[in-house]
């Protein structure tokens, strides 16, 4: 299975829903980096299921622990292994899944493919496969802050839920803004309606996507191998490998093509010593390569594919059959998400990072 991710800054997540744990192996953190479990913890507790009024209720702690790769608190530059132990079993709640597909999930696919599916709450499938990608980017982003960009920020933000779109200016919004809802929007006023919309289809037995936008400051120029390893290729690729996704756009996205090349370019001007475009259409990526603007980009997130009413299915004896979702789901996955978008920025960035300085010769 393709579980590797990464080119110098490698991971490989591991572990399925309901087995024994879950986690991850780094290769490729230099040296010297100082980091602890705490480090790690911090961001695993961001996406960590029963948080809040609005996510699944399955009660994880999702402590991590360090194996190996670290001494006396500072990386090693070996492989750092990370695993979070699951604790809150409830297979029996999916035993009806184990003779029937769950529509729009992965029960047909994995089947089809390997002849074979843990139906225990989804196995690799189950969003709870990106812990191993959290704690890697909270490596990842050790690793930036030592070494390569101080000041970088990645801050992603819920901008949708359902037909909800919220006010965000993303020159000015801020972490603590973020944070400082349930729902990890940056528009204070658009909470009370994005929390009543996932209350109201979850109380449907229903479900609701949306969007995260995401905007890092402070980027480096000259991220970005071309041609096939262009940095917006590679977030794209980043975003869309993170379950429930279906839709990536970076700087004026689709909405660009309204537009014509006069409307659409962004000018170049000197300040403070320096290239810098006027508009910031681009996104901050020009030619494959990070240009030193913000990188912009929005990430699509379907609804959650297993919801709590009825819905035509096929059986494992290839019959026409009725299946009801059981179990414990986000009907929002998009609070949740943010911090997995988060993750998969540093992850893309650390890696482009380190090539950069290899190229460079540092």
């Amino acid at each position: 299975m393709g579980s590797t991710f990464g080119h110098l800054f490698r991971l490989s997540t591991w572990g399925e829903s309901h087995g024994g744990g879950v986690g991850v192996v780094v290769d490729g953190c230099p040296p010297l980096v100082a980091l602890s479990e705490a480090d790690i913890q911090a961001d695993l507790d961001r996406r960590r299921p029963g948080q809040s009024e609005i996510t699944t209720p399955r009660n994880e702690a999702d402590e991590a622990e360090i194996l190996s790769g670290t001494f006396e608190g500072l990386t090693l530059g070996t492989p750092i292994a990370v695993l979070v132990r699951n604790k809150d079993h409830r297979p029996e709640a999916y035993s009806e899944m184990a003779e029937k597909f769950r529509p729009s999930h992965a029960d047909y696919t994995y089947q089809a493919k390997y002849g074979i599916r843990n139906w225990q709450g989804g196995g690799r499938s189950s969003a709870r496969e990106t812990i191993g990608r959290v704690a890697a980017a909270a490596i990842a982003k050790k690793v930036i802050a030592a070494q390569f960009a101080p000041d970088l920020e990645i801050l992603p933000y819920v901008e949708s839920i359902g037909p909800l779109r919220a006010q965000v200016d993303p020159a000015t919004v801020t972490r603590e803004t973020i944070e400082s809802n349930i729902v990890r929007t940056g528009d204070p006023d658009s909470v009370e309606a994005m929390v009543d919309l996932i209350k109201k289809v979850r109380g449907e037995g229903n479900s609701v996507g949306g969007v995260v936008a995401c905007v890092i400051r402070n980027v480096p120029v000259g991220l970005g191998m071309p041609v096939f390893d262009r940095l917006e290729a590679d977030l794209a690729k980043g975003m869309l490998s993170l379950p429930a996704t279906k839709g990536f756009e970076i700087g004026s996205g689709f909405a660009g093509t309204e537009m014509t090349g006069r409307e659409h370019n962004d000018a170049f001007r000197m300040r403070e010593g320096r290239v810098r475009t006027v508009t910031n259409r681009s996104g901050g990526v020009q030619g494959g390569i990070s240009n030193g603007e913000d990188l912009f980009f929005r990430v699509a997130f379907k609804p959650t594919a297993t919801i709590m009413t009825a819905q035509d299915t096929v059986s494992t004896a290839w019959e026409d059959t009725e299946l009801k979702g059981r179990g414990r789901h986000d009907a929002c996955v998009l609070p949740r998400a943010v911090p997995m978008v988060e993750a998969m920025a540093a992850l893309v960035l650390v890696d482009h990072m380190l090539r950069q300085r290899a190229l460079k010769g540092g």
